[in-house]
């Protein structure tokens, strides 16, 4: 931060604020070169940074690859830069996910049972018929002619 050097208070003896007609505003129209240098070096510097980190990315190779993924990803950023990450919006949405992520895990066990308790159905089936055939008295008919 820059001070500025004054020897008399604003309203002093001299009209112009104690500095002499020579350099009347000098020191301040520096400052105010000096600021806009310095922000013109700050941008520039800015600007390098954000070229080479999209050069490294590849972004425009990936947004024209996957242009729909690439606005799902700048959504995201945006929402965690926004300070959404700890909301309850968030949370939810984690549970759902979450609730979504395992429902192909639970269907399969679901239909793992469904199976095991079909083949189970079926043979307990072709067990009693085979006992009802036995317990006729009469020779077992072959099956299937």
């Amino acid at each position: 931060m820059t001070t500025f050097q004054n020897s008399s208070g604003n309203g002093g003896p001299s009209g112009n604020g104690g500095q002499s007609p020579n350099n009347q505003g000098s020191g301040f129209g520096q400052r105010v070169d000096q600021i806009g240098s310095d922000a013109q070096h700050l941008w520039d510097n800015a600007r390098g940074a954000v070229t080479d980190l999209r050069d490294s990315m590849d972004l425009v190779g990936r947004v024209e690859r996957n242009p729909y993924l690439m606005v799902a990803a700048a959504i995201g950023v945006g929402y965690v830069l926004g300070g959404g990450l700890f909301t309850r919006t968030t949370g939810r949405l984690l549970r759902l996910g979450v609730r979504l992520a395992a429902l192909p895990m639970v269907k399969d066990e679901l239909l793992g049972i469904a199976e095991a308790a079909m083949r189970g159905v079926e043979a307990g089936a072709g067990r009693v018929a085979d006992m009802q055939g036995s317990s006729s008295g009469g020779p077992a008919r072959p099956q299937g002619h």
